[in-house]
Order: structure tokens, then sequence, then C-alpha cells
């Protein structure tokens, strides 16, 4: 489907996507204009989450609920 078609408000948030890095992935190219996004490096948190710092010079996590998250150092 076109992106065309698709209405304001039905855009999918980070939180949205599936669990995976290979989601991430995509939909972090998406968001940036087509511009590949790749994960430059892995780092666990104190709390012993994964921090992942990405291309697009931003770090993701994932939450309690295993949704994506902008991670906070």
């Amino acid at each position: 489907m076109s992106q065309a078609f698709i209405r304001e408000g039905d855009e999918q948030g980070l939180s949205d996507i599936d669990p995976t890095m290979n989601a991430l992935l995509n939909f972090l190219t998406r968001e940036n204009n087509g511009i590949r996004v790749y994960e430059k490096e892995t780092m666990k948190h104190s709390a012993g989450r994964q921090i992942h710092l990405m291309s697009n010079g931003m770090t993701y996590t994932k939450d309690e609920k295993g949704r994506w998250m902008v991670s906070v150092n």
C-alpha cells in the first residue's frame, strides 16, 4: 500500500513496532527518509537492559513490556 493512502494519525510509532532489531532498523530507516540506519554498538545498562547505539546518534532500549523506546542514559 502506498504511503499516500495513510491518514494522518495512522502512522506507526516507535512503541508500536515489533520488539526485534530488524523492525527497529526498518522503522528508523523509514523515519530517516530512507537513509539506512544501523547499529553501531550494544551496551548493557546497570538495570540489565541492552542499550543500542544507532548510526542516527540516538540510543534505544526496550521497556518492561518489551516495547522499543528512546534510551535516556
